[in-house]
């Protein structure tokens, strides 16, 4: 099995910036993908940002396009979510999450604890 541990999560004001980080416990087909994902109080949990291992193919969720970056370090089996801009709307708990393809919540097979994110205005 893969384990993930997320950290980098804590409070910014709006405008301001933070780093998520997400390392692997090892590199398998099923961290072919590794995304992010949140889920704020009475929401459903979405998908943010997910990149594949070679990273040519990435996906953004359209309100975070521009303001968020994802990479990742497969030597380190970590990948990062660059946060900038940030909104009071990006207030949620963030999951990372790694499976063999980037797809919807099905499509992952494991998942970290949460890292939480707030967002003052």
């Amino acid at each position: 099995q893969v384990q993930l541990v997320e950290s980098g999560g804590g409070s910014a004001q709006a405008g301001g910036s933070l780093r998520l980080s997400c390392t692997a416990s090892t590199d398998t087909l099923e961290t072919n993908c590794m995304g992010w994902f949140r889920q704020a109080p009475g929401k459903e949990r979405e998908g943010v940002a997910a990149i594949y291992r070679g990273g040519g193919r990435i996906y953004f969720i359209d309100s975070v396009k521009g303001r968020f970056t994802i990479s990742r370090d497969n030597a380190k089996r970590t990948v990062y979510l660059q946060m900038d801009s940030l909104k009071p709307e990006d207030t949620a708990m963030y999951y990372c999450a790694a499976g063999y393809v980037c797809g919807g919540r099905s499509e992952y097979d494991y998942w970290g604890q949460g890292t939480q994110v707030t967002v003052s205005s």
